[in-house]
């Protein structure tokens, strides 16, 4: 188990947002979305705090529409992070086959996609063919982002975490889409930026899973205590690592990162 860092960048700014209250501002009143936190610092001074702790593998995620203006002052920030740590982290947000490559020049580590290969409901087979021409298999991180459904299952969503797929988070997917990418990222959609306890049972199908197969996946979705680590790594049986956004006093919570970072590690010891 392993400490994942997060940069969200939204409007231009590093924030934490409570991700289900996200809407496009193409026509979505204005406001919509809640927010956590907002920092008076840029992407690439987290950047830099991450590469200095020792922390790879963090995500960048854009939270604006690439349809919206803001989009390309999220570019700016995340062009800065990237460059502020080389190698060291992924990025995700309204990424394409076609500008896939360029976020990889940049130095990301890996590409992280969802709506782009989950369309109309479904897996969308010729566009995940078609990223994975663009980038390959290793550079390839696939979001599989999910919410509860009355049945009790959990479902990939996508745009915005509002629209919900037939595909499930089951052992039959998932030993599918390993073959596909380098590892899977899957936020609790329901319990994101809420501060308010992980998604238990998610958490659990998540390290059955990897018991069997060995493939690796990053949770994030509802820390807010060490507790709730400690309990990750008992569910996972500490095969699944965590990122953790608002609950960080980074982010105005009430956790150090480093704390977390040296838990995790003292876990994954055991």
């Amino acid at each position: 188990m392993q400490i994942r860092p997060c940069i969200d960048i939204h409007n231009g700014k590093v924030k934490q947002i409570v991700g289900s209250t996200l809407r496009d501002q193409q026509g979505a009143r204005e406001g919509m979305a809640r927010e956590n936190f907002v920092a008076d610092k840029d992407a690439a001074y987290y950047a830099s705090l991450y590469k200095e702790m020792g922390l790879c593998g963090g995500h960048i995620i854009l939270l604006n529409s690439a349809r919206e203006e803001a989009y390309q002052a999220d570019l700016a920030q995340a062009r800065a992070a990237l460059s502020a740590y080389q190698g060291g982290m992924q990025i995700g947000g309204g990424i394409t086959a076609e500008s896939a490559p360029s976020f990889l020049d940049l130095g990301a580590s890996h590409v992280i996609v969802t709506s782009y290969v989950f369309r109309d409901g479904k897996l969308d087979e010729d566009a995940l063919e078609k990223m994975l021409r663009a980038v390959g298999r290793r550079r390839l991180v696939l979001d599989l982002s999910c919410r509860r459904r009355a049945d009790g299952s959990y479902a990939v969503v996508t745009d915005r975490w509002q629209k919900f797929t037939s595909y499930t988070i089951c052992d039959e997917n998932l030993d599918r889409l390993s073959e596909q990418c380098d590892e899977f990222l899957i936020h609790a959609a329901d319990v994101e930026g809420k501060r308010a306890g992980v998604e238990q049972e998610l958490v659990r199908m998540i390290g059955a899973w990897q018991k069997k197969s060995g493939f690796p996946v990053t949770y994030a979705g509802g820390v807010h205590t060490y507790a709730d680590l400690a309990l990750i790594g008992d569910l996972s049986q500490g095969r699944t690592d965590v990122t953790v956004g608002s609950a960080l006093s980074l982010f105005g919570g009430a956790l150090d990162l480093a704390v977390l970072q040296q838990k995790a590690e003292e876990w994954h010891a055991r």
